[in-house]
């Protein structure tokens, strides 16, 4: 599996002290499902690029999880697609650059750069190419995808579940590899771990300042949480509460001499909250159609049709 970021920003060698990694000599890290390689393939103040590649054991997965007697377990995708296996190596060996410090630079840390994201093989089983494009695009990101049929000498069998990603942008580095970091397990929409209420404090750290207005949220913490439906909605409804907390306070309007001040407006009252909740809790199962009975004057109908996600929408 290889992940590829390239920066055009100059110095461009900047992106050494920002990931921490010498670009004059190779690094390797041990993992617990097998190695990381980091190397530098293109180094020049015009233009730099490093490379994060990972060496993933099968054999080693089925001895640490109990073992396993079907062939698929010895035969899998998993050495070669990114998936939950690049998050942890993203945080382990990128950590310092994930956590947005450098004590080389750290207002260059803090500051958006052009850089490239490239990853050769992408799964999005679920969604396709408009799946990689409606998690990326809303965050910044020039999104192109390459695709290739599942076996050129058998086109009957249609296209492969992979593809070849590259995201473009004027990002921190720390935000890219943080949504690499949550996103990606997200399209794979699998983990090689199982998932407990941890899982769901490291998804609304890592998803602080973006998640909550995502329009794909509910798809992003369904499967990021592996839908586990209680962790998912307990989940959506704190990004719902961080988006109302983001908002801007309305203030008080400064009255004229012979009127009194109009009061600032409340908080969100009791029905405001229930329809949060409830929008919440439908996009969490990610329905293509929604009828709602007894709809009444149509106010979750009208909350609903704001979500691209949800294909038709029936009041009655």
């Amino acid at each position: 599996m290889l992940l590829t970021i390239t920066t055009t920003h100059q110095p461009a060698t900047d992106l050494g002290y920002l990931l921490h990694k010498n670009p004059d000599r190779p690094q390797s890290f041990e993992l617990s499902f097998g190695q990381a390689h980091v190397f530098y393939p293109e180094v020049t103040d015009e233009r730099c690029t490093a490379a994060l590649l990972l060496e993933i054991d099968p054999i080693t997965l089925i001895r640490t999880n109990g073992g396993g007697t079907s062939i698929t377990h010895y035969i899998n995708d998993r050495p070669f697609v990114a998936s939950s296996f690049l998050s942890v190596a993203i945080a382990q060996v990128y950590g310092t650059a994930l956590a947005g410090k450098s004590r080389e630079r750290p207002e260059l840390a803090a500051t958006p750069l052009p850089l490239v994201a490239q990853l050769a093989a992408v799964p999005s089983r679920r969604g396709g190419e408009s799946m990689i494009r409606a998690l990326f695009e809303p965050l910044g990101y020039t999104v192109t995808t390459t695709g290739q049929p599942l076996d050129e000498q058998f086109p009957a069998w249609g296209p492969s579940p992979y593809y070849r990603v590259e995201l473009a942008g004027t990002v921190r580095l720390q935000d890219l590899l943080t949504h690499l970091y949550v996103l990606m397990p997200v399209l794979d929409d699998a983990k090689h771990y199982e998932v407990s209420e941890d899982e769901a404090a490291k998804l609304l750290r890592h998803g602080e300042g973006w998640l909550s207005t995502h329009p794909a949220r509910a798809i992003i913490t369904d499967r990021y949480l592996r839908h586990r439906t209680r962790l998912v909605h307990r989940t959506m409804a704190q990004l719902a509460e961080d988006d109302v907390d983001d908002e801007e306070e309305p203030t008080a309007e400064v009255a004229a001499p012979d009127q009194p001040a109009k009061p600032a407006m409340p908080n969100l009252h009791l029905g405001e909250q229930r329809l949060r909740a409830v929008v919440a809790a439908l996009l969490a199962a990610q329905p293509q159609r929604v009828l709602d009975l007894g709809c009444g004057e149509g106010v979750l109908v009208r909350a609903l049709l704001a979500e691209p996600s949800i294909a038709g929408i029936t009041g009655v």
